[in-house]
């Protein structure tokens, strides 16, 4: 096992790796989301979608909190623990699966909380042992990634549970279309944990000698406190709007809302699946001391993740009535929340970036930040949905709710923005350097996707498939091309570059 330290750049050159896996994986995942919201919104309906999408907020909320930070936090305890790296992550596997029995039987206790409407069928009560998949897949990809095995991750939750979830969905439309959904969600996240786990079975092996830990698992929850809530509220801010929503709505618009959520949520994944070979690269340079590397990776990162952000926001967003109306005609009056939605994505990746180094050098603040932005976006989506009620505007009471599905994405692209800003600044003065990823190469290479997109859609109707097959590469490409030409450094372009065998990476840190 390689012990010499990282030559210069090496790190940079790890994360462009990752970086290239990654954006494999979002068009990967883009290709096997569609066929679900396809079948989703087609077979089933916004009514059933809706109600689903509630129960699923609920159970990943549960999930993420049954992680206690260690989707984090465990590149940091691999990297200062003197016992066999093993031993570490199936203690942290256990700790997340006793998290996750105590949070299944609070959900089978109390199921109004997954279905507030108060209708309970049979197949409901399996949703809240999806926790366990869910959490331990998490913490499974986390340790492999820590090794810099993000293919892991990419195989996981971009192959596996998104095919699986499509097929099953396809295939229960005639044995059980009301339960279907569930059923579904449910095998998908079984096939991701067993295939994490195998995994993690060839890259760890079982760990000799190991024995459980519990005291060592309770001082693990107290210590990843932080790390846990930051993950929650990160998480959060890309669901309260629904959760909200769906207080205030029928499932019908909570449905349509759905849909344009996770189609707007595939950029978000770029970021998130960053986390894991972002966070040993900046916990070692911090461990020695190097605040001038983290701010350069964190700057670094950030514009790659703002660039890729931005031109699919374009992509997604321009198109956005056809993209919509591919699930299902009754879906196109979501483009707006679509559009604002995609935004708060472009506008969210300072911040998340930002996130990733602050957990470990100011968690608490990082805290307080991350929770004041959501109970901004609280407040904003609520003062929004509640005002159109008291101005009875529009009249016509299915308007206004579908007004107020619109108005709902307002609330986590301002809440967004504003942590962006606080949180860059906060990061830039522990560091003593800037950590702000913007170049204005993005303004240039937006104008050009935005010329080409708004051509697609001035064609007539008939050519509406041209929008989806030319239009979105089309849109995508230029805005790549221009990034590149423009907006690339002569280091980034080779950093991109492959060079088989030869291509730096960071070594992994040695077994105790």
């Amino acid at each position: 096992m390689n012990d010499s330290p990282a030559a210069p750049g090496d790190d940079i050159a790890a994360l462009a790796k990752g970086g290239r896996t990654n954006f494999l994986g979002f068009l990967l995942r883009l290709a096997a989301r569609l066929p679900f919201l396809f079948i989703a919104g087609r077979y089933y309906g916004p009514e059933l979608l809706g109600r689903f999408a509630y129960a699923i907020i609920v159970i990943e909320l549960a999930a993420q909190l049954a992680t206690m930070g260690l989707k984090r936090g465990l590149a940091q305890q691999l990297a200062h623990t003197d016992q066999p790296h093993a031993c570490v992550v199936y203690d942290g596997i256990l700790a997340a699966f006793i998290a996750s029995a105590v949070a299944s039987i609070i959900l089978m206790i109390f199921p109004q909380m997954m279905f507030p409407t108060g209708v309970i069928h049979g197949a409901d009560w399996l949703l809240p042992l999806v926790i366990f998949g869910i959490a331990g897949a998490d913490v499974a990809l986390a340790a492999l990634a820590y090794r810099h095995d993000v293919a892991s991750t990419v195989h996981v939750r971009a192959i596996v549970e998104p095919w699986t979830i499509s097929i099953a969905a396809g295939v229960l439309i005639f044995l059980s279309s009301r339960d279907g959904l569930i059923i579904a969600y449910v095998i998908s996240i079984a096939a991701g944990l067993a295939t994490a786990l195998w995994r993690l079975y060839g890259n760890y092996g079982f760990p000799k000698g190991w024995r459980p830990d519990p005291a060592g698992l309770l001082g693990v929850a107290r210590q990843n406190v932080p790390l846990a809530a930051a993950d929650a509220i990160e998480w959060g801010s890309r669901r309260l709007d629904i959760a909200i929503l769906g207080l205030f709505v029928a499932p019908y618009y909570v449905g349509v809302y759905y849909v344009a959520q996770q189609v707007a949520s595939l950029p978000q994944k770029l970021k998130t699946s960053f986390d894991p070979i972002l966070a040993p690269v900046i916990t070692q340079k911090l461990a020695e001391g190097d605040k001038e590397a983290v701010a350069r990776q964190v700057r670094q990162v950030g514009f790659w993740i703002i660039a890729a952000q931005t031109g699919i926001a374009l992509s997604l967003g321009i198109p956005g009535e056809a993209v919509m109306g591919l699930v299902g005609p009754e879906f196109v009056g979501g483009t707006a929340a679509l559009a604002f939605l995609l935004g708060a994505e472009a506008v969210a990746a300072t911040a998340a970036v930002s996130e990733g180094a602050l957990v470990y050098v100011a968690r608490h603040r990082n805290l307080i930040i991350s929770m004041f932005m959501l109970a901004v976006q609280a407040a904003l989506t609520v003062a929004i949905i509640v005002s159109l009620d008291v101005l009875h505007w529009p009249a016509d009471e299915n308007r206004r709710q579908a007004f107020q599905a619109a108005g709902a994405a307002i609330g986590p692209t301002l809440a967004l923005g504003l942590a962006s800003v606080l949180k860059s600044n906060l990061l830039a003065r522990l560091l003593g350097a800037p950590v702000q990823g913007w170049r204005w190469s993005l303004i240039w290479a937006a104008a050009a996707a935005i010329i080409v997109g708004y051509g697609f859609t001035m064609l007539p109707r008939t050519f509406e498939w041209a929008e989806l097959v030319l239009g979105i590469p089309l849109i995508l490409g230029t805005f790549g091309l221009v990034i590149w030409t423009r907006g690339f450094t002569r280091e980034d372009r080779a950093l991109f570059r492959r060079h088989g065998p030869e291509e730096p990476t960071l070594p992994t840190p040695p077994e105790a």
